[in-house]
C-alpha cells in the first residue's frame, strides 16, 4: 500500500507541476494581454480583449470532468492514449491556462496606475512597464496566486481518476472506492492534504520575501 501510494504521489507532482509549467506559459502572457488590451489599459484594444476574455470565460464555464473527456480525442492523438498520467497532463494544460490568465490578470489590476503613469512619463515602452514595473509590482499577488492555481490544479488531477488519469485520484477512485478499501482511501486524502499545504506554505512564503513593504 505504502509503494502504492508512492508512486500514486509521484505521478501526481508529475502531472501538477509539469502541466502547471505549460499552462504558466501560456497563461501569463494571455493574462498580460487581457490587461494591456482592456480599455483602461496601457495599450487598449477592445475588440481583442473581448474575444480573448470571451474564449477564456468559455473554457473555464466548462466543468474539468466534462472538459477532460470532451478533449479526449486531441489527448489521443498528442499522446496517443486517454489514460495515465502524461495523458492527464493535456485537460489539465487547458483547464489551466484560462485560469491562470484570469488570476495574472487579476494580479496585475492591482498595480498602482500612478506607477505605471509615472513610467511612461519617462518614456518607457509597453515592453518595459509590463516587465520593470508591472510585473515586479504585482509579484507578490501573482506568488500568492500561483498557490491556488498548484492546489487547484491538484483537485482537477485528483478527478481525472474517474478516467483512469494515474496519481492519486486513481488509486483512491480504483481502490479506495470500487474495492471499498477505505484505509487506501484515507491514505490518499491525508496526502493530498499534506501536498496542498505544502504548496500552500511555499507559496506564501515566496509571497511574503517578494513583498517590498514588508
Amino acid at each position: 500500500m505504502l509503494e502504492l501510494a508512492g508512486i500514486g504521489t509521484l505521478e501526481t507532482l508529475y502531472m501538477v507541476l509539469f502541466s502547471t509549467l505549460l499552462a504558466y506559459l501560456v497563461g501569463v502572457p494571455l493574462g498580460i494581454i487581457l490587461v494591456i488590451t482592456d480599455k483602461k489599459g496601457i495599450r487598449p484594444l477592445v475588440t481583442l480583449n473581448k474575444l480573448l476574455g470571451g474564449a477564456v470565460n468559455l473554457i473555464r464555464s466548462v466543468p474539468f470532468i466534462i472538459l477532460l473527456m470532451a478533449i479526449a480525442p486531441i489527448t489521443r492523438v498528442i499522446v496517443g492514449t486517454t489514460l495515465g498520467a502524461t495523458a492527464t497532463v493535456v485537460p489539465l494544460f487547458f483547464a489551466s491556462a484560462p485560469y491562470i490568465a484570469r488570476l495574472v490578470e487579476s494580479s496585475l489590476k492591482e498595480v498602482d496606475y500612478g506607477v505605471i503613469e509615472a513610467a511612461k512619463s519617462m518614456g518607457a515602452s509597453t515592453m518595459q512597464i509590463i516587465a520593470k514595473v508591472m510585473i515586479p509590482e504585482a509579484m507578490p499577488s501573482l506568488l500568492v496566486g500561483s498557490a491556488i492555481a498548484v492546489t487547484t490544479i491538484l483537485g482537477y488531477s485528483a478527478m481525472a481518476g474517474v478516467i483512469g488519469g494515474g496519481g492519486l485520484g486513481d488509486i483512491a477512485i480504483r481502490y479506495g472506492y470500487h474495492r471499498n478499501e477505505k484505509d487506501v482511501m484515507y491514505i490518499t486524502v491525508i496526502i493530498l492534504v499534506i501536498v496542498v499545504q505544502v504548496f500552500q506554505e511555499i507559496g506564501m512564503k515566496l509571497s511574503r520575501l517578494s513583498d517590498k513593504r514588508s
